[in-house]
């Protein structure tokens, strides 16, 4: 049984805010206008499992999740890009950066 994509709105910003942030971190960590090989594979990798959350549109921000969807090597880049472009993305793009910081878990009833 295949799982449907997410593709609601919640998710959409939550794409967003990542593709802004892996396209930040390339432009300033390596330096390139285009992104390089290594961060396209990185985005295509977290824009595909962002449509295959199990938590859909009531997920939270990844780094609040419970389960780690991510293989460990994809998981480590990620915190490195976010580490990084956390502190430039109120600089560079303010409205993503609080979007992602009120991206609190949601409680279980």
């Amino acid at each position: 049984m295949k799982r449907e994509l997410n593709n609601g709105p919640n998710v959409l910003k939550e794409k967003e805010i990542v593709t802004k942030m892996i396209d930040l971190y390339c432009r300033k960590k390596h330096h390139h206008q285009e992104l390089c090989k290594e961060c396209q594979n990185l985005k295509t990798y977290a824009l595909m499992r962002l449509s295959l959350c199990r938590f859909g549109e009531e997920k939270s921000a990844c780094s609040n999740c419970t389960v780690h969807c991510y293989k460990p090597n994809y998981r480590s880049e990620m915190k490195a890009v976010m580490r990084y472009s956390g502190p430039w993305m109120l600089l560079y793009h303010p409205v993503y950066a609080v979007m992602h910081l009120m991206n609190k878990p949601k409680k279980v009833k």
